[in-house]
């Protein structure tokens, strides 16, 4: 298994697509919106990616946060509110804030469900902070970590009860990043002791199935590398320092935060410590020189990638998406009474 999630380039796949997945038997891909257009078009799309592997458990993923950060949208999907929402109402009255979290995330993931997809690019477990660049802001649950990793924990807990996996992001935070890393790499000059606001909710949540890097150089642990490709931030930081177990992704190697060609960047990623590189933007050339640039998916990397998807399985939902949605809707409008 090539220890990659690819991206498509349409709504059904190429021939070549096809025929390329079918060799490189990629860990999983990730949907962005040209793959989306209706439900039974995604579930077409999702069901052809399943015939290819020959088995029903298969990590398909999407980043669907809600608010800015949405691939499925209206007019055929609801929209959802940011994390900005859930943090106000928590300055308020902080067990409905979780419960309207916990609402959403439950109906957010039966969306997803539907369609055949099991994984979520979401929570964000970023801490804000002011000042900072944009590219987190209203995506975040707070300024303060046991609010962000209460709330982030709710949204995972939603996302399963749909049957859906969580993907906590970006460890070991994008918070303070004064750049987005989308078009450069950001520089982070915090100390370790100021960083550990940042890695709190991500300790707190460190039994998470899956996570994702961020393309920040942090200059307190690693002066050179971002930390999707510094071996100490990854081993020292994120697997020893915050204890997390799960199955660890790169966030997209296309950003403009990173520097050298994708596939010598995705076998960095995977020799700095990361389980799996993703690589979003369904450019064949990429991903045939990923699959040749990297090893075979590590027995470790298959073991975290089986749990991850088997964590989700026999857990109850708790009312259909209309109920979701109304009380989700009911405690958010309790803060105009309160």
């Amino acid at each position: 298994m090539t220890p990659a999630i690819f991206g498509l380039s349409g709504l059904t796949l190429s021939d070549d697509e096809r025929a390329f997945f079918r060799d490189a038997d990629p860990a999983g891909y990730i949907l962005f919106g040209r793959n989306i257009e209706s439900r039974e078009q995604v579930r077409a799309l999702t069901d052809d990616l399943r015939t290819i592997h020959g088995r029903e458990r298969l990590l398909i993923s999407i980043d669907q946060e809600g608010g800015r950060v949405a691939r499925m949208k209206p007019p055929v999907w609801p929209a959802y509110p940011p994390g900005e929402a859930f943090d106000r109402l928590y300055d308020l009255a902080p067990a409905s804030a979780i419960e309207a979290a916990r609402d959403n995330a439950e109906a957010l993931g039966l969306d997803l469900a539907e369609v055949g997809i099991t994984a979520d690019c979401h929570p964000t477990l970023d801490v804000r902070q002011k000042g900072a660049h944009d590219v987190v802001g209203d995506r975040s649950f707070g300024f303060e970590p046991m609010r962000v990793a209460a709330l982030g924990r709710a949204t995972l807990q939603g996302l399963a009860r749909a049957g859906v996996v969580g993907c906590i992001k970006h460890i070991p935070g994008h918070g303070r990043a004064m750049a987005d890393s989308h078009k450069e790499l950001p520089t982070v000059t915090a100390s370790a002791e100021e960083l550990e606001l940042d890695i709190e909710p991500f300790r707190t949540l460190n039994q998470t199935p899956v996570g994702m890097t961020a393309h920040v150089r942090y200059t307190a642990w690693d002066a050179e590398n971002p930390g999707t490709l510094s071996p100490f931030v990854i081993g020292e930081v994120i697997r020893r320092k915050i204890g997390f177990t799960g199955l660890l992704m790169s966030d997209d190697l296309d950003m403009q935060a990173l520097s050298g060609s994708v596939p010598e960047l995705a076998a960095r990623a995977i020799a700095a410590g990361c389980d799996i590189a993703l690589n979003c933007w369904a450019k064949m050339d990429d991903m045939i020189g990923i699959a040749r640039a990297v090893p075979a998916l590590s027995e470790e990397g298959a073991a975290r990638l089986a749990r991850a998807l088997a964590s989700v399985e026999g857990i109850a939902g708790t009312g259909s998406h209309g109920d979701l949605i109304a009380r989700r809707d009911a405690l958010l409008l309790s803060l105009i009474h309160i």
